[in-house]
Order: C-alpha cells, then sequence, then structure tokens
C-alpha cells in the first residue's frame, strides 16, 4: 500500500513506510501530518501526488513517484542482478510489481508470488554486498509452473485432498474418537504461540511449520465439531466475496 503524507506548511510525500519515512527519518509524530490518499495503484498514487503537491502550492516533484522507486537490473545469460541488498529487496520489488524483464530462458513478469521466490533464492554478490542477484533458468521454471494452467489444477487438486488426508490420518490415531475439541482448540493455542516465536526470530521454516500444524489442528477441530473445514473455508469466503473496505495502517478495514 502506498501512502501521500502531508506535513502542513512542509512538503507532501508518498511512502510505503509511514513511520519509518515520517516519523523515524524526519521526525513527524502521528497527529503531526496527515494521510491524504492511499491506494495499491503506483500509477494512480504517483498522478496524484503530482496533483496534490499543485493544489497545495508546494513545490511539485521533477519526476514521478514510480518512476523514482523503479528498479534497473542487470541480466546477463544466467542471471539477473537487482541493485539492492538481500535485506531491501522484497520492498523494492513490491514496488515494483508489474515490472517486466526477459532472460535467455524466456519472459517473466514481476508478481507477488515470483517476488518471494526472488526473496528466498537471492544470493549477495560477491562483489558487491549491496547487490543481489537469482539464477534465470531456476527463476524461469519457477514462474512458468505457476503460471501453467495444468499446475493450477493439479495444485487446486491437491488442496481438496489433503483435508481428506489430515482427516484420516487423525483418525487412524484415535483423535475424533478419543480426543475433545476443548483439547483441539488448546492446541491450536500452542501452535499460534509456535507462530508467534517463528515471526519473532525471523524463522521462515519454522514459520511454515507452524502455519502447516495450525492447518491440521482447524481441520481436525471442525471434524470433531462435525464440519468440515472447507465448508468453514467456503463460508468465510461468502462473507468476504464482496466485502469492500479499505487498508489503514497496515489493516484491511471493512466498510460499515
Amino acid at each position: 500500500m502506498y501512502y501521500i503524507y502531508h506535513i502542513p506548511g512542509k512538503k507532501i510525500g508518498v511512502t510505503r513506510n509511514l513511520n519509518k519515512r515520517v516519523t523515524l527519518t524526519q521526525g513527524y509524530k502521528p497527529g503531526e501530518y496527515e494521510v491524504l490518499d492511499q491506494s495499491d495503484d503506483i500509477d494512480y498514487i504517483s498522478d496524484k501526488e503530482i496533483e496534490l503537491q499543485q493544489s497545495y502550492g508546494y513545490k511539485i516533484d521533477n519526476k514521478l513517484y514510480k518512476n523514482l522507486i523503479k528498479m534497473k537490473i542487470n541480466v546477463t545469460e544466467q542471471t539477473t542482478t537487482f541493485p539492492v541488498p538481500v535485506n531491501k529487496l522484497k520492498g523494492r520489488l513490491m514496488d515494483n510489481l508489474g515490472m517486466n524483464w526477459k532472460t535467455e530462458f524466456g519472459k517473466v513478469s514481476l508478481d507477488i508470488d515470483l517476488a518471494h521466490w526472488i526473496v528466498d533464492n537471492a544470493h549477495e554478490s560477491m562483489y558487491n554486498k549491496n547487490r543481489c542477484y537469482v539464477y534465470n533458468k531456476a527463476m524461469i521454471e519457477f514462474f512458468n509452473n505457476a503460471n501453467s494452467l495444468e499446475s493450477l489444477a493439479k495444485h487446486v487438486e491437491s488442496q481438496q485432498s489433503i483435508f481428506d488426508s489430515i482427516r484420516n490420518w487423525a483418525e487412524v490415531r484415535g483423535i475424533y474418537e478419543n480426543g475433545d475439541a476443548r483439547t483441539q482448540y488448546i492446541k491450536l493455542q500452542e501452535e499460534a504461540g509456535e507462530l508467534a516465536k517463528a515471526m519473532l526470530k525471523d524463522d521462515q521454516a519454522e514459520f511454515v511449520d507452524a502455519i502447516g500444524d495450525m492447518v491440521v489442528v482447524l481441520t481436525n477441530l471442525a471434524e470433531q465439531r462435525n464440519v468440515r473445514i472447507e465448508t468453514c473455508i467456503a463460508s468465510a469466503y461468502n462473507q468476504i466475496s464482496n466485502r469492500t473496505g479499505k487498508m489503514i495502517n497496515g489493516t484491511f478495514v471493512k466498510d460499515e
């Protein structure tokens, strides 16, 4: 999400992180600035910033925000190199979603899934610690697999059957016959604690494990209350599918 912020009498600018950009960097606390607009559309935000700067009488930026943060990558036969260190790569990739480039193995278009893959597989350059790279062949294989209809169909099928596998696993071990829903709920809280610990430690492997464990527990908890987890998920989606709202401080707030 991009935010257009206004420091009265000073400036209008754009940022993805209000606390870091406005409070920590410039010293203005919440209440000393205001958010004029927000959107996940970088083209809209870039044009709107200029429009607001003009209407408020501030100095107008020479370049659109989207052009200031546009990332110049270097593509060779084997690698794609990004002009940022690994620890700042995710933010720059998110700023450049929709970016396209061509490699010896094919073309890619940067979406959220590819951005996550790049972050997970990026290597620090041995020549410059402020640059990092990924191998093109592996990147193209991921991108093509993730965007193929066949892969999508297999993914949906596997997600539908995984719940049956979980239920079979639980039934063989007597969880449904000898356990109860309250015990499963306590187990869910334990796994939530493991998830929190993984996030605090920034341990991706433990994060994935904790999410998976919570899905297993939720599957069993639903079954013990005589409902399928697929039904719960479908019910929740039906509730939110047409919901409207906006992002406020990193949280989606639904319209009343």
